[in-house]
């Protein structure tokens, strides 16, 4: 982490003071100029909470000439399609459906059950050709997955 986005951390912190519920995801300065702050929450993130850090954020680094050139801000939460990238994310997310890829190429599929700091544990539908669907409980360790990603149901 550079020394602007440790100082941006800090900002975005400071803001969060009285809301212990959210978090940061994210903050990277890319090198075309754009600073981006991803941010989240507990019970999700409002469009407010994003606006209020980025006016924060934006006025500290103006006073305090922390970027030299022109640069674009910008907070937001992750997208639907991002992958989780925390273990707060993970525990946000217990109950829900993800899609997960392996390291080793694989994928599953399954209702999340529980996210400890080493391991997470889901419930895959196994599906076999001509047979019942069954369920089985698997653990994987952190270090066996590649990405996971929330699926989201219309239903």
């Amino acid at each position: 982490m550079t020394d602007l986005e440790k100082r941006v951390s800090e900002l975005v912190i400071e803001k969060f003071t009285d809301r212990p519920d959210l978090f940061i995801i994210a903050i990277k300065m890319h090198e075309n100029g754009k600073l981006t702050i991803l941010l989240d929450g507990d019970q999700g993130i409002s469009i407010q909470d994003c606006a209020a850090v980025s006016r924060h954020v934006g006025f500290h680094l103006e006073e305090e000439n922390q970027i030299d050139t022109a640069y674009h801000l910008e907070v937001s939460s992750p997208g639907i399609e991002s992958p989780l990238l925390l273990l707060r994310q993970y525990q946000k997310n217990i109950s829900r459906n993800v899609h997960i890829k392996l390291v080793d190429g694989g994928q599953m599929e399954g209702k999340l059950l529980a996210a400890d700091d080493q391991e997470i544990e889901i419930e895959e539908l196994i599906k076999e050709k001509g047979k019942k669907v069954t369920a089985a409980i698997r653990t994987l360790p952190f270090t066996q997955i590649a990405e996971t990603k929330v699926l989201i149901s219309f239903k």
